[in-house]
This record gives C-alpha cells, structure tokens and sequence, in this order.
C-alpha cells in the first residue's frame, strides 16, 4: 500500500490561497476606507471660544475659525504672505454671508454628500472681526478654486497663488 500526502498538501495549498485572497481583499477595503475618510475630512466649522479680557471687567467673545484639511492651512499662508493689499471687512462679510448660505442650501439638499456640513453660528449681526473674516472667505475660495468645488454661481473672482 503506498501512502501519499498529496490530499493534505493540496488542503494548505488552498488555505493558503484563500488567505491571500483574504489578505488581498482586507487591504482593498482598508484603502477605499482610508480614501473616503480623506475626502470627507475638509470641513469648516466656526466657534466660538470665551476668554477674558484683563483690561475690560466684562467677558469678551473672541471666535476662531477650525478647519479639518491641513492642506488648506498650508495654502491659506501661502496667500496670506503674497497678497499684497486686503479688501475691507465689510467685503468679506457680504461675500461669507452669501457663501454661508449657499453652503448650507447645499448642506441641506443632501445631493453632495457628506462634504458639505452645515456651517452653524456664521451669523451676520455679530461683528467676527477682520481675520476670521478673511479667513472664511479665503476657505471657500479655496474649495472653489483649488478643490474645483462649486459653491454658488456669480461668486468673486479672486488672484490665488
């Protein structure tokens, strides 16, 4: 009677195979999901943070603008640096405020996805002062001009670096 290993070898053949396929199929996933998470991580988001102000008895509110792509920052000082004159604040109200709520229009459609979050507390009563302003503003030049992201029809053309 002859003996052979061929059924055994032929089983770790296939088990071998099928975790490579496995391992194949893991790593597919976890680059699509690497993928998506990297695009819907540009958000902005407007708060506001209390501080106190030493020279003044009453509480002053100083607003910060939070964005979630780094990419945007590192341009945003690029223009800053080379802009060689600034509109007025009230320029960059009209536009934000137009921004904002095209921005939250399409926030509310739901047709983009999750890449256009509602920007809450971008009201315009509230004096948000010049650079967040400017800052704003300059983002959604940037997710229109760098992003290729259309926000509203008949918006500013601006000089980008």
């Amino acid at each position: 009677m002859l003996k052979t290993n061929f059924g055994t070898d032929f089983v770790v053949f296939l088990h071998s195979e099928f975790r490579l396929a496995a391992m194949k199929k893991y790593i597919l996933f976890l680059i699509i999901t690497l993928f998506i998470f990297a695009c819907s991580s540009q958000k902005v988001a407007i708060k506001a943070n209390k501080t106190n102000n030493e020279n003044n008895d009453k509480d002053s509110i100083e607003y910060a603008m939070e964005t979630f792509d780094s990419k945007f920052d590192s341009w945003y000082l690029m223009q800053e640096k080379s802009e060689a004159t600034s509109s007025t604040k009230e320029y960059y109200e009209y536009w934000n405020q137009r921004y904002v709520a095209a921005w939250n229009s399409k926030a509310a459609s739901g047709q983009y996805g999750s890449f256009f979050e509602p920007i809450n507390g971008y009201e315009p009563n509230i004096d948000y002062g010049f650079e967040l302003n400017h800052k704003l503003f300059y983002y959604f030049q940037y997710v229109e001009n760098v992003l290729k992201i259309d926000i509203m029809p008949g918006s500013p053309h601006v000089v980008l670096h």
